[in-house]
């Protein structure tokens, strides 16, 4: 039996995880938001490219969170997008209250599912969806490290002239301005990306990385990101939907992992069937462990504001 995951908002984010997961043959879609008509043209474009694309995938689009029932997998996209000079901060009541009713929601039809959050400020919201699902901390998890490293990948590969599949990246610590990639674990074809570029030339693909999402606001001007973070997202769907015990850095909540307890941190997770299988710590230098938990001090600033 195909195994079935729901999106919760129809933007840009969800349509586009719509369409990564179909195009992998991956599971049937629910794609689900409060504008009537929105989900189900959508998912009726979709449908019609099945043919095309040979994948015998369905997808429904609705307003009904019956429709989403018995879901293996509830990627959760709703909320209101960041605009241009608005700060990930500046979402976070809206977005809080958005997440709350959604969660309510799904868990009443899919109690067994597993919850993938891409909604912005993530770390918060990923904290107010565990908080509020009571499932435990296995099910629910945030795509966060998987963009940035995606985006530090990209950039890597660019400026080397080298196959994207070359490069390896980790990235720890809240999405935002706050992110630490870890330079020293991040390798070229196994080499250590410090005997590739000198490191003037790294810091400023750091930096480059850190306002990744900043940097696609200013050009769009009336949107933010979705074919990266909507492919991220699919990436931790379908290493949980095929058990792969795959190591991705996602946003997780911390039970003493990392000196950090009671917050949703980006940290390396191994994504099996069960969700996140063990949360891999690795280890840091001071330097390193400084700027996680100023990171870490961010998010607790985030959730303070909404009580978790």
């Amino acid at each position: 039996m195909r195994k079935k995951i729901s999106i919760v908002g129809a933007g840009m984010v969800g349509s586009s995880a719509a369409h990564w997961i179909m195009a992998k043959e991956l599971a049937n879609v629910v794609l689900l938001d409060v504008v009537e008509g929105t989900p189900q043209g959508k998912a009726l474009d979709l449908l019609q490219a099945l043919p095309i694309q040979k994948s015998d995938v369905r997808i429904v689009g609705t307003n009904d969170y019956a429709e989403t029932a018995n879901s293996d997998i509830v990627i959760i996209t709703a909320g209101l997008a960041r605009k241009p000079g608005m700060s990930r901060d500046d979402l976070l009541l809206t977005n809080y209250k958005i997440m709350a009713e959604v969660v309510k929601n799904v868990i009443a039809q899919s109690p067994e599912s597993i919850l993938i959050v891409v909604s912005n400020p993530l770390d918060a919201m990923v904290q107010t969806a565990y908080k509020l699902s009571g499932f435990n901390r296995e099910r629910v998890l945030g795509m966060a490290g998987v963009l940035d490293a995606g985006r530090f990948r990209s950039f890597i590969a660019q400026e080397l002239n080298v196959s994207v599949e070359n490069v390896n990246a980790a990235v720890l610590g809240g999405h935002g301005d706050s992110m630490v990639p870890l330079v020293r674990y991040t390798t070229v074809a196994g080499i250590p990306l410090s005997e590739w570029l000198p490191p003037e030339r790294i810091a400023a693909l750091v930096e480059r990385t850190r306002n990744g999402g900043a940097e696609i606001v200013q050009h769009l001007k009336t949107g933010s990101a979705y074919y990266a973070p909507s492919a991220a997202a699919v990436e931790m769907a379908e290493a949980i939907l095929k058990d792969k015990k795959k190591i991705l850095p996602c946003a997780a909540y911390l039970d003493g992992e990392y000196g950090i307890k009671g917050y949703c941190i980006g940290v390396p997770c191994k994504l099996g069937a069960a969700g996140i299988e063990q949360i891999v710590e690795i280890k840091l230098t001071s330097e390193e462990k400084a700027a996680l938990d100023k990171s870490a001090a961010s998010v607790k600033e985030l959730c303070a504001v909404i009580g978790f």
